[in-house]
């Protein structure tokens, strides 16, 4: 390991240090802002008037910014071309993350990827800032896509118990925006929490179509757009709801049973698909150990090159057609 440092290579670590640091600081100022803003909605839910810090008039209007600094939002909605599917994945983890934040996350980790592997590898300052580029793009969209998904399973879960309770409501007289209230109180989130929010457009003054479509926006999931179907058609056509309902959840608790069965059926092959996919990085790991020089041809030579990218290739064909096999419509 080669540590001596050129006064490019210290130029480059001395950038990315501030470009970290700065982001850092920015980091810290807006999870205080975040912090006063949580004490405002605190004291709104316990009773107190909220006002403006400048005017001193109650503020009630709905935050439409991506990011706490003026320059960084306009920029997000000048350069970004499609904010909303951004906005649309980061409002689905059910945490709030901003677009400015995300993107602050993004540079943060790409600029210390950078300067880790400068400082560790013999690689040259273009090949590290291409690493901490696609590392800084990739891993936090794979980290919010899994908390994304994560929270829908844990809805889908829920679901069905939510529409009982509905179905439960409509039989003992209440109609449907107060059984709709009720799920957001006796279930937990993400389901009441949802649930909660198409209470509250609706009683702000959005339809009741209006609000479930507005959440499906959120949730993206086919077994919330089957009951914003349900009471569509329901509104239009009338009929017995809380029957409709009832054969609703018995068809997405089939499907719930459907998925862990072929889950089970499939557990197998992905835990060899697990052994067999990581024996290459083990190997890899275990040669770098050993023998450090011998490894490293693969990334000085350009046949190794070659042959790293061919199995990369090979590596993702691989996975595909295997995610492929094991994955069922339902």
């Amino acid at each position: 390991m080669n540590l001596a440092l050129s006064p490019l290579d210290l130029l480059l670590a001395a950038a990315l240090a501030a470009v970290t640091v700065f982001l850092l600081g920015v980091a810290f100022v807006l999870s205080a802002r975040e912090k006063r803003q949580k004490d405002r909605r605190l004291r709104r839910a316990q009773g107190a008037p909220t006002t403006d810090d400048r005017t001193g008039n109650l503020n009630v209007r709905r935050d439409t910014t991506d990011a706490k600094l003026p320059i960084l939002d306009l920029l997000i909605k000048a350069l970004m071309p499609n904010p909303e599917k951004l906005r649309a994945r980061l409002a689905r983890t059910g945490r709030k993350i901003s677009i400015g934040q995300f993107l602050m996350s993004m540079a943060i980790l790409g600029s210390a990827v950078a300067i880790g592997i400068r400082l560790l590898t013999n690689f040259g300052a273009p090949t590290c800032l291409l690493v901490g580029f696609a590392a800084g793009i990739a891993v936090p969209h794979f980290f919010i896509g899994h908390l994304g998904k994560r929270r829908l399973f844990k809805f889908n879960n829920l679901f069905p118990e939510a529409i009982d309770l509905i179905v439960r409501g409509l039989r003992s007289g209440l109609p449907v925006s107060e059984s709709i209230k009720q799920v957001a109180r006796e279930i937990s989130d993400p389901v009441g929490t949802e649930f909660g929010q198409i209470a509250d457009s609706i009683t702000f003054g959005m339809t009741m179509q209006e609000a479930l479509w507005s959440a499906a926006g959120r949730l993206d999931i086919p077994e919330y757009r089957f009951f914003a179907i349900t009471l569509a058609i329901q509104q239009e056509t009338g009929g017995n709801l809380a029957e409709t309902l009832e054969n609703l959840s018995t068809v997405l608790r089939r499907r719930k049973q459907m998925r862990l069965k072929i889950r089970a059926l499939s557990s197998e092959a992905k835990a060899s698909a697990y052994i067999i996919g990581s024996l290459p990085f083990v190997m890899f790991g275990i040669i770098m150990l050993m023998n450090p020089d011998y490894a490293m041809k693969l990334f000085t030579d350009p046949r190794g090159l070659l042959m790293v990218g061919a199995a990369f290739v090979c590596y993702g064909l691989g996975i595909g057609i295997m995610a492929k096999m094991i994955r069922f419509e339902i």
